[in-house]
């Protein structure tokens, strides 16, 4: 059984997709990818570096005065732990009416339509077996 991933703000994915990257990175080097990105100072990153490791999501090494950081949870686990709160709490739980709405709204390419149907179908054949 997979541990439950710690919630995070929309600012702590920014750090998380730079860890994504690469890892295991410095604070320093963290810095240096996001002010490339925004305009957060050195000190909001290092904010936002201890409250991910105080949530367990990123691990810290010690390396005399060096700190380096390593994502503890996958991109993957932490998008569908977010997909899941979202839609339990926009939706309800339900994913159909999500999907809906996003038909609906959005526009789609014949293409796209194509692939979705496919996926569909795939899903219809497999629950079939």
């Amino acid at each position: 059984m997979s541990k439950q991933v710690p919630g995070i703000s929309e600012a702590e994915w920014e750090v998380m997709n730079v860890l994504w990257e690469k890892a295991p990175q410095t604070a320093n080097e963290v810095i240096h990818s996001l002010q490339e990105k925004t305009d957060w100072k050195p000190k909001t990153i290092r904010t936002l570096l201890d409250r991910l490791v105080k949530k367990e999501v990123i691990g810290v090494k010690q390396d005399q005065r060096v700190y380096t950081f390593i994502p503890l949870y996958t991109q993957s686990e932490c998008q569908r732990a977010e997909t899941q709160s979202f839609l339990k709490r926009i939706y309800g739980g339900t994913m159909k009416s999500m999907l809906v709405q996003f038909i609906e709204e959005q526009s789609m390419t014949e293409e796209e339509i194509k692939e979705l149907r496919s996926i569909l179908h795939e899903k219809s054949e497999k629950r079939k077996t």
